[in-house]
């Protein structure tokens, strides 16, 4: 292998590491993994030209509300297996090919396209910024593309060396990313029209996650009054949010502890939502890799996308322990209180923003249908990954 390969294949692997941070930071070597990467990670969020990079641009903890936003994200799940499909069905037929000395492979995919396995790649890392939708994701996913192209290049120029007339004849026929037709009309001769190409990507690539988030941030359910803004975790619980904040706000547990000097963000969820160590310290069993069923839920996150953000642990924490009827466990609902600072707030989705600093408070078990309060705690100033920076819708 030579340096241009290996330095690529290293960028590459790289890529898949911080893409797949979701599935490390629910395995048990959560630790050792942040131990390397929260550094950085809280490095360029102290700078306002770098501070988006650690920041997210879809929803992970909240139920995508509308259609749209859900379908985007069963995309994630197709094109992340489908193109890792394409990758390991290209790398079985190039590895069977050596074994079996029949030389370069040139059917299936490799008919009509050079470098399949690099185009199995790119589409699963399109996936992956959707499945674990960090800024730094996308941004690094133009960075593995343009990685591959030179790559492509330098395999072909070692192809040529080897086989030069049947690779050549082959070259003429076949497309390097795409079908020859489509590829000649997309991708231009010449450095300049390739370099353009790429500015098209990028701009499309970065302007595309920044409508993302403003689309969601538009069309979350959040609920409003005076400093106080909630956000419900599943669009079926904004009524009950909408109709009890403002009486649960009265409460001396709630009021006593809120300033009127100060922005607050309210998590409405499940009292046994199972992503709420993303938001607040809860507890330890909502330290995802305390759980120890790490496998299970990379593959609801892959294979169910919306059964890991509604699903939790059998019995509600709070109401399970408490008794009560059928009703009462129904209408259990924890509240996140979070204190937000470093922005001026002027609309609820101020309090969403990339630059706000979200300092968590104290949390709420309650009995929403008769107010009845079922415990009361207050939270450290982290969240169950410490200072890493988590999603926040």
């Amino acid at each position: 292998m030579n340096k241009t390969k290996a330095f690529g294949s290293s960028l590459i692997v790289l890529y898949f590491i911080i893409g797949l941070e979701i599935m490390i930071m629910i395995s048990p070597f959560a630790g050792f993994f942040y131990s390397v990467f929260n550094p950085f990670l809280l490095k360029i969020a102290q700078y306002p030209s770098t501070r988006w990079l650690s920041a997210f641009f879809l929803p992970h903890m909240v139920i995508p509300p509308g259609d749209f936003l859900k379908f985007i994200r069963v995309m994630g799940s197709v094109l992340f297996v489908g193109g890792m499909a394409i990758f390991f069905i290209c790398a079985i037929q190039v590895y069977a090919n050596k074994f079996l000395k029949k030389g370069t492979a040139l059917k299936g995919l490799y008919s009509f396209i050079r470098h399949p396995q690099y185009v199995g790649l790119a589409i699963a890392g399109v996936g992956l910024s959707i499945l674990w939708p960090r800024f730094l994701v996308p941004m690094l996913w133009l960075v593995m593309v343009l990685i591959y192209y030179f790559l492509s290049k330098d395999e072909e120029r070692r192809m040529l060396k080897q086989y030069p007339d049947t690779y050549g004849q082959y070259m003429k026929k076949t497309g390097m990313f795409l079908p020859k037709g489509i590829e000649s009309v997309v991708l231009p001769e010449g450095t300049t029209g390739k370099l353009a190409v790429f500015a098209l990507m990028a701009f499309v690539t970065v302007g595309g996650t920044f409508f993302l988030r403003d689309y969601t941030v538009r069309h979350l359910p959040i609920w409003s009054q005076g400093n106080v803004s909630a956000l419900a975790i599943t669009s079926d619980d904004m009524p009950m949010m909408e109709h009890r904040m403002p009486d649960i706000l009265t409460l001396p547990e709630v009021s006593g502890r809120l300033r009127g000097d100060a922005n607050y963000l309210v998590y409405f969820l499940p009292a046994d939502y199972i992503m709420q160590g993303l938001i607040a310290d809860t507890g330890g069993q909502w330290k995802l890799y305390k759980q120890h069923h790490t496998i299970g839920m990379i593959t609801d996150w892959i294979f169910h996308p919306f059964r890991h953000l509604a699903g939790g642990h059998h019995g509600m924490h709070g109401a399970s322990h408490q008794g009560g009827n059928d009703l009462s466990r129904l209408t259990t609902r924890r509240l996140v209180f979070l204190r937000i600072e470093d922005v001026q707030v002027d609309t609820p989705a101020d309090l969403l923003s990339i630059g706000a600093r979200r300092i968590p408070q104290f949390m709420l078990d309650i009995e929403v249908h008769g107010l009845k309060v079922l415990d009361v705690k207050d939270l450290p100033e982290v969240t169950g990954w410490g200072t890493v920076p988590t999603p926040v819708f």
